[in-house]
């Protein structure tokens, strides 16, 4: 059995096996991301972060509060799934956000350099 104690905004101790190891977590009910040994793993609803409308497009969204680090998408450009559009920053770490599906892009709403909240639409997909 697994042991949990918060030590920190976002931070917690998971005890077991004899072994101990932080895990951060962030996000919101609905939309939490954890970042364990170098992984990172996100917990969604299908229509949270990324959602359409039989006639409009999809929008990527971000997950948490966060600062744009780098935009790798372009409009026009089509991409496939597990293509990294945007890179943000939260926590002091890193987190790609990648697509869910093949598309192309319509629209990039963000810049790096950009401090977004959470929800907030940063790319429209086709």
């Amino acid at each position: 059995m697994a042991k949990v104690t918060r030590v920190g905004h976002g931070a917690y101790r998971v005890d077991h096996d004899g072994r101990q190891e932080i895990v951060y977590v962030a996000g919101s009910r609905g939309s939490m991301w954890a970042f364990w040994n170098g992984e990172q793993f996100h917990e969604t609803p299908a229509l949270h972060t990324e959602h359409a409308s039989p006639q409009g497009p999809r929008m990527l969204s971000s997950p948490m509060p966060a600062t744009i680090i780098k935009v790798v998408a372009a409009p026009g450009m089509t991409f496939r799934r597990g293509d990294t559009l945007v890179v943000v920053e939260a926590m002091k770490m890193e987190l790609p956000i990648a697509a869910e599906h093949d598309g192309i892009v319509k629209a990039v709403l963000c810049q790096e350099g950009d401090l977004v909240q959470a929800g907030q639409t940063l790319v429209e997909l086709e």
